[in-house]
């Protein structure tokens, strides 16, 4: 029964004690008069509502690592193609495609009787060159000008000492002066012979050196004959460069291959271990800068693996990598140098030419102020928080945030240790309120981190991706 109902029931039971008498009615009244009092006064002294209920989490302070994602491209280095180095028939594929091959592993065959008898040929040569060689070295030509020439020297001896016999025989008349004349010129006869037979002995020793150079050069040419032949007998069975995995087969057997030039007969790329590609922004250069180890050539000098790597689908790729190069200058366009990073494959899960992403801690930020995220509000561009003081009272706090760390940000301005912040229920208070909080770990605070978005297929091409968050 409402208070309107008990108020009409009692002007109705006056009516009825003024039919009684005066007495009667007074006494109505008064009583009538001391229940509305009553009425009253209970309406005034109604309790009041109870604070509401919000979730606090307490403003941490720690070190914290600055994590950036990068856009990446995979690449196999090296990258090798398979080619017909000699012309003739492609007879054979020892090969599957797309499967894994290792260094040295035969690939292609390709008609080798021609090349085999060239080398045949070649062989011949050189046993002849060897024969001539041979011939040319043997010294009976010139020993027997070198006789000779000693002969024509006895010769000389011989009329050079009659001379010196007949001079005084002939100075005394002892004999004719003809005879003297007769030795004498016997003497100039054998002087001629001695250089004749000089001349002959240099042109034998002449002779045999140059047929002997010639004969060597000959034996060279056909030893690099026979190489020359042995190594277009090898190309005829192709093998493989490298380790890794093979592609398609771009011509068939029984087509000539390396005719015109050397044929394209399939591809070679190396995975494991498998590069990445991408760019970092000057400021985030500048921040690792103190951590990058680079050698001379700007390759990376760091053995520690720390970068990891999300693939398209947003799946952790369980091998961690290193940097392994620096770009030499920053593209002046776009403000990044390239890098380059290496990653363990030995699952071969990892192809050329995929995108995805690289995480890496350019930073670790010393005694971070660290406010959840879910108690920041934006007002008017500025960023907000509400706090609840040590009398349970909400407070209205602009701060100043610098980076995201997960679900936390990095305050620099207006929060500090140990403070109050909602993250549940703002919507019901306002500055100056009195609140029940509830006091939550900062895991129970925050939600959790949502995986990062998937790359797009309009990805820039590797090394002008831009840093993330």
């Amino acid at each position: 029964m409402n208070e309107r109902e008990t108020i009409e029931e009692r002007f109705a039971a006056l009516v009825r004690v003024a039919t009684r008498g005066p007495l009667a009615l007074l006494l109505a009244l008064l009583l009538a008069a001391t229940a509305c009092e009553k009425a009253k006064a209970g309406k005034e002294t109604k309790a009041p509502p109870p604070p509401p209920a919000v979730v606090v989490a307490e403003v941490q302070q720690r070190t914290v690592p600055i994590v950036r994602d990068f856009v990446a491209r995979t690449e196999a280095i090296p990258t090798v193609e398979v080619r017909a180095r000699v012309a003739a028939v492609l007879e054979k594929v020892l090969y599957r495609e797309g499967t894994a091959v290792k260094e040295g592993q035969i690939l292609f065959e390709l008609q080798r009787d021609e090349y085999a008898a060239a080398l045949q040929s070649a062989q011949a040569q050189l046993a002849k060159a060897q024969a001539d060689l041979t011939r040319a070295k043997d010294t009976s030509i010139v020993d027997a000008a070198r006789a000779q020439l000693d002969e024509r020297k006895a010769e000389l001896g011989r009329r050079q000492a009659d001379v010196a016999r007949y001079l005084p025989l002939a100075q005394a008349r002892a004999i004719p002066q003809q005879d003297l004349e007769t030795a004498q010129s016997q003497e100039k006869v054998a002087l001629a012979s001695v250089e004749v037979a000089a001349a002959q002995l240099r042109d034998s020793q002449l002779a045999q050196r140059t047929q002997i150079e010639l004969s060597e050069a000959a034996v060279q040419a056909a030893k690099a004959s026979i190489t020359q032949a042995q190594l277009n007998l090898g190309y005829t069975r192709i093998s493989a460069p490298i380790a890794g995995i093979i592609g398609k087969i771009v011509v068939d057997p029984g087509n000539l291959v390396g005719k015109a030039e050397p044929t394209l007969l399939t591809t070679i790329s190396a995975v494991d271990p498998i590069y990445t590609e991408f760019s970092v922004a000057e400021a985030d250069y500048l921040k690792l800068s103190s951590r990058i180890k680079i050698d001379e050539q700007g390759r990376g000098r760091d053995t520690e693996r720390r970068l990891e790597l999300f693939l398209a689908d947003n799946s952790l790729f369980p091998q961690k990598g290193r940097l392994i190069f620096l770009g030499r200058a920053f593209d002046q366009k776009t403000g990044t140098i390239p890098v380059q990073a290496e990653f363990p494959n030995p699952s071969m899960v990892l192809r050329p030419g995929q995108f995805a992403r690289v995480r890496g801690t350019v930073e670790q930020r010393a005694n971070a102020v660290l406010v959840p995220a879910l108690a920041v509000q934006e007002q008017q561009g500025d960023k907000v928080v509400l706090v609840v003081d040590a009398e349970n009272k909400v407070g209205f706090r602009p701060i100043t945030v610098d980076e995201r760390v997960g679900d936390l940000y990095i305050v620099t301005k207006g929060l500090k240790a140990g403070e109050r912040v909602i993250v549940e229920g703002a919507q019901k208070v306002r500055p100056g309120m009195q609140v029940k909080p509830e006091q939550r770990s900062s895991a129970d605070a925050t939600a959790p981190t949502p995986p990062a978005a998937q790359p797009e297929k309009s990805l820039p091409p590797a090394g002008k991706g831009k840093a993330g968050a």
